[in-house]
Order: structure tokens, then sequence, then C-alpha cells
């Protein structure tokens, strides 16, 4: 047997061992699928802070940009040029986390109370919101008993269906809260000393955000050659552009939406508008199915208090829903996406179903980026071709 024979074998062997490696691998991984999740588990919980901390830095890094170029000529003005970029940055993460903390300071100080009292209130309302509802519909079916009957026929079945739901369900969930309220306090204070831990690392973050860019770019090119790096470094770029710009975005528009949501409820003597502007702008970050998922909770709570006002709701939903989607949000988010309709429907639906409320927010964006490489990589590919990018060209090809 020859040199070449005898590598010949090796080869195959070499392959064969790593497929039967690889399968073993495969299968363990199947069977220890519960404890490698719960080691995973885990170490997410012992990254908790650091998670937190690189979050907030990411949410807070614009408005600590601006305070920044803000605020930085003046002090290099007054001192030298490094002691002044570092005052700079000193006074700017200090205004940033100041505007972090009134924020959430005004949300539990003044959103968070009004939210328990609606909360409690629709709890002692219901009983008697029920008959009311149901005179209001006797009374505007008067002339149509069939219609009558039928609608008496499914709310009655609605109605039994929620008070058992408050006498069962509902009941045994507090029952059980209480019962292990000393477990909620343990989970609620080590939340807070991660959040705290986390704001630390945000601070230590937005102050090292430039070296630890500078690093990450070193690592890059050291792995590939000049070219290759470059190409990672602008897709990097990209990423960051499309998920920032949509992310912190949504929020902002969110935020203003909830905002306009709770001044004209106030004005229009809605009951619950604190309430009903906080489902609003939180379920607002869900591009696509936010402003039907916080509706339609929101009718029904005002159903129960005033029928008329239910759909006066509606009609005020529609409008600043149709003010948000042609005016606000573009104005905010611009073309940030690159997404159609069709492709924005199905990353919710899809990664909505994989990670739920969380999915439907961060789906978008990440399959605006997986979209964006596929592109790029077909266009590559064309290209080795000599054949046109431009999906128009490709229209009559029978």
């Amino acid at each position: 047997m020859n040199h070449d024979e005898k590598m010949n074998y090796f080869w195959k062997g070499l392959i064969l061992f790593g497929a039967i490696s690889a399968s073993i691998l495969f299968f363990f991984f199947l069977f220890k699928l519960k404890d490698i999740l719960n080691g995973f588990e885990t170490v997410l919980n012992v990254l908790a802070p650091i998670s937190y901390g690189l979050i907030l830095a990411y949410i807070l890094t614009p408005i600590y940009n601006k305070f920044e170029k803000r605020i930085e000529p003046f002090f290099i003005k007054s001192f030298s040029i490094s002691k002044g970029k570092a005052i700079a940055k000193a006074v700017s993460t200090f205004i940033t986390l100041l505007l972090m903390i009134a924020v959430l300071a005004s949300f539990f100080w003044l959103v968070f109370p009004q939210l328990y009292k609606s909360i409690l209130g629709i709890i002692d309302l219901i009983p008697n919101s029920i008959n009311k509802v149901s005179v209001w519909v006797d009374d505007l079916f008067k002339n149509n008993p069939q219609a009558i009957q039928t609608f008496s026929a499914y709310y009655e079945e609605a109605t039994k269906y929620l008070e058992q739901w408050l006498d069962t369900s509902f009941v045994s969930n507090i029952q059980s809260f209480v019962s292990n309220v000393s477990i909620g306090v343990f989970k609620v204070l080590s939340f807070l000393k991660n959040f705290l831990i986390g704001m630390i690392v945000a601070v230590y973050v937005l102050n090292c955000k430039t070296k630890f860019a500078t690093q990450a770019k070193k690592l890059i090119y050291s792995i590939f050659n000049q070219k290759l790096g470059t190409a990672v470094i602008n897709e990097i770029r990209f990423v960051h552009q499309v998920f920032g710009g949509f992310i912190i975005g949504k929020l902002i528009d969110s935020f203003i939406i909830g905002i306009i949501c709770y001044v004209c409820l106030t004005l229009m003597n809605m009951p619950y508008s604190m309430l009903i502007s906080v489902i609003i702008g939180v379920t607002n970050i869900i591009p696509f199915f936010g402003p039907f998922i916080g509706a339609i909770p929101s009718f029904f709570l005002l159903l129960l208090v005033s029928p008329m006002q239910s759909l006066y709701f509606l009609i005020f939903i529609f409008i600043l829903q149709q003010f948000d989607g042609n005016i606000l949000g573009p104005k905010i988010l611009g073309d940030s996406t690159g997404l159609s309709s069709f492709w924005v429907l199905f990353s919710i639906l899809f990664f909505g179903g994989l990670m739920g409320f969380f999915g439907m927010i961060i789906g978008v964006p990440f399959f605006a980026v997986a979209y964006h490489l596929i592109s790029q990589a077909i266009n590559n590919a064309l290209k080795k071709k000599n054949l046109s990018t431009e999906t128009e060209d490709y229209k009559n090809i029978p």
C-alpha cells in the first residue's frame, strides 16, 4: 500500500470518526437537553447584572452621546483635552442616569398607584357592570327578540366563565401568591440587587464604550484580513443601526403614544385613563399587532363601565393608530428595517411563536438583519456569475 492510499484511508477514517462523534454528541444533547437548559439558565442568572447593565447602557447610549457631544467642547476649552473629555464623560453619565432614575421614580410614584387603584376598582365593579351591560343590550335590541336571545346565550356563558375564573383561578392565584410571599419578596429583592449592580455596570460601559469598540476592532482585524475585517465591522454597524434605530425609536414612539392617549382619555372623561394608556403604550412596542392587542382588553374594561364610552374609545384608538402609523411612527423610525409589510408580519408571527412577547419585539430587527445578510450573499453570488442584482430584471423570465 503506497503513501497516497494510506492517506486516503486515514482521511476516510478521520471523517468516519468525526461523524460517529458528532452523532454521539447529538444524542447526548437530546437526552441531556433538560440538564443543559438548566445549566444555561444558571449561567444567565449569574450574568443577570451584566445583562441588565449592557441593556441599560445600549438604551441610554443615544442620550449619553447627545449630552457628551454638547458639553465636551466647553470642558476641553476650560481644561486640557484629556481632562476635559474625562469630565464631559462623567457629567454626561450623571445626567443620563439622573434622567433614567427620574423616569422610573415618576412611574412608581405617579403611575403605579393609579394602576393599583384601577385594578382594585375593576374587581369591585365587575358584578354590577355585568348586569348593566345586559340591560343596555336588551334596550338596544328590544325590537329584535332573536338577536337578544342569541346574544344572551353567549353573554351568559361568558359571564359564567368570568365568574368561575374569578372564584377559582384568580382567587387561587392570589392565595398562592400570598402563601409564597416570602419567595416573591426574595425574587423582587434579587431583581433590585441585579438592577442596581446593572446600573453600575452601565456606568462603566458608557464611559468605556469607545475603548471596548476599539478593542473589538483590534480583535476582528487580528482574525480576518483587512478587507474582510472591514466588511465584518460594516455589518456590525448595520446590525447596530437596525436594532438601535428600531428598538429605541419604538420605545420613544410608544412613550409618546401613551402620553397622548392619557391626555385625550382624560379630556374625554374616560375611566381608567392611566391603566388604559399604559396598556396602549406598552403593547404599541409590538409592530402591526400592538394596537389590536392593547385595544381589545381596554375596550372590555370600558364596556364594564359604559358601553357607549367603549365605542367612543374604539373610534379614538383607530384615529390614534392612524396618526401613529402614518405620521408619528415614520417620523421617528423612518425606514429602519427596510422590510416589506409581509416580512414584518412573518417575523412577528414566527419569533412571537418561538419567544412570546419578547420575540414579537425583537423579531422584526432580527429578521431585518438576516434578510440583509441573505440578500448580500445572493447579490455576491450573482455578481460572480456576471448576472444582474436588480430584482425587476428577473420579472419577465419565463
